[in-house]
């Protein structure tokens, strides 16, 4: 039995829970040591440098998010549109998708890195960055824009080792990268006393090992889908068809940077860097959370795509329902950490600093209390895009990110101050939830009428 075949046959017939574990697993790992790459950063900063360094973070990461989206934009809808195809059994499109979509990475990496390094300060500013903090915040994000490339390639690319069916050369990736950026931070930090410089080059140089892991991959004998200078010409509508399927998630990042830019402007006007700080040290513990969602996501993403190719739609279903679980369960463990022991959360990103700590316990408590619900909003706007319906997606992904929360930024805060900054989230996410719960309700009563013709329309593109 070749590859193709025996894919198709685990994806197709092997009973749903083992296939959430065995690709999930393994994304999930990879995703929260992936999401060391920032957290790791922050804990060393904030103890080497000081909460300072982690507000300067906190302003620049707008940047990093910008460039994470156009990886998404290319990686996660070149890997959707690709799962689809193998499912169909296709394998050729899949490769003519693979090589697409690396050049495109490679292209908007590069076209974002050049421009961010002419326009940095500026950014920075309007971004919200305080005159105490710029020059920490330039200093971290010049470095990191140098090494945009990488991070687009080595992120971008990853998706379609999982895609084909290999989660654990896809965990394999980010595990190098983010063991590397570990001890590089500690060596540079510490030992060498190159402070934020120190951080940022530790997460390139890792970025860059990732990415040239993962090319060696799909060069090598390992892939079922190889890359091939045939199909690294770039086809208007495969092109047309990766930016309509990774729109949603592409458009949900690009928003969380747009939505950071105002957040930043709010904590500097209500709070000032120690809001900021705060909020710098928030967003690592998030992240931690919510990692394990994006894992899970990821891993049942090729499993709803092959289904729904092949017309399967009870086990569709049930991927997604078993998924909400799981992804549930984990946010629900955050919760109950991030509303009992936030000092000890604290505690590991900075040395002991009162005001910091009285602000950024109380927001933790608020910032986070709708976290129960997140884990069906995120893995139910996934379904969308796994299923290559691009815009019910996006209007999902966009109504909490944008749609109700920049309102919500602007309004709140006018009412309750700094309080309202950190209540805006929370009020987002059960605006988003009942959304989704309305969307997705309707679309698995009709799944196995509508998704012929969806079928059938991204085959024709």
């Amino acid at each position: 039995m070749d590859k193709q075949n025996e894919r198709s046959k685990i994806l197709g017939e092997d009973p749903i829970g083992q296939l959430i574990i065995k690709f999930s697993i393994p994304a999930v790992v990879g995703m929260l040591v992936n999401a060391l790459y920032n957290i790791v950063d922050r804990i060393f900063i904030g103890k080497g440098v000081g909460s300072i360094g982690i507000g300067a973070i906190f302003v620049g990461s707008p940047v990093s998010l910008i460039l994470m989206a156009f990886s998404m934009l290319v990686g996660i809808g070149g890997n959707a549109l690709a799962s689809i195809r193998l499912g169909q059994g296709k394998k050729d499109e899949a490769e003519v998708i693979l090589g697409n979509s690396l050049v495109l990475l490679f292209i908007i990496s590069l076209t974002l890195s050049i421009s961010g390094l002419f326009f940095i300060e500026p950014l920075l500013k309007v971004f919200g960055a305080s005159d105490t903090i710029l020059p920490y915040s330039i200093a971290y994000m010049f470095i990191i824009l140098i090494g945009a490339p990488f991070q687009g390639i080595g992120f971008g690319m990853n998706n379609f080792i999982r895609g084909e069916g290999n989660p654990q050369a896809a965990m394999g990736t980010m595990l190098i990268g983010a063991v590397l950026n570990i001890i590089l931070d500690y060596i540079f930090i510490f030992i060498f006393n190159m402070g934020i410089e120190g951080a940022a080059l530790a997460t390139i140089i890792s970025q860059a090992v990732s990415a040239i892991w993962v090319l060696s991959y799909f060069l090598g004998n390992k892939s079922m889908l190889k890359l091939k200078k045939e199909n690294m010409r770039l086809k208007k509508s495969i092109v047309k068809d990766i930016f309509s399927v990774g729109f949603a998630p592409f458009s949900m990042q690009l928003a969380s940077s747009m939505v950071t830019v105002l957040l930043n402007n709010s904590l500097n006007t209500y709070g000032g860097d120690v809001a900021i700080s705060s909020m710098g040290v928030i967003q690592s513990i998030t992240m931690l959370i919510l990692m394990p969602i994006f894992g899970i996501n990821q891993g049942v993403q090729p499993i709803i795509g092959f289904n729904y190719g092949a017309e399967k739609y009870d086990r569709v279903k049930e991927a997604l329902i078993k998924a909400i679980i799981a992804a549930t369960s984990v946010v629900v463990i955050g919760f109950i950490a991030t509303q009992t022991i936030p000092h000890k959360l604290f505690g590991l990103f900075l040395k002991h600093d009162t005001d910091i700590m009285e602000v950024g316990v109380k927001a933790l408590r608020i910032n986070l209390i709708t976290l129960p619900i997140i884990g069906f909003q995120i893995v139910s706007s996934n379904y969308f895009q796994a299923t290559g319906k691009p815009k019910q997606a996006a209007l999902l992904g966009l109504s909490r990110q944008v749609l109700i929360l920049i309102p919500t930024l602007i309004i709140l805060p006018k009412l309750l101050g700094l309080t309202g900054v950190w209540a805006a989230g929370p009020v987002s996410d059960l605006a988003a939830s009942i959304l989704t719960a309305i969307f997705l309700i309707k679309d698995l009563k009709h799944l196995g009428e509508d998704n012929i013709i969806n079928n059938k329309i991204i085959e024709e593109r």
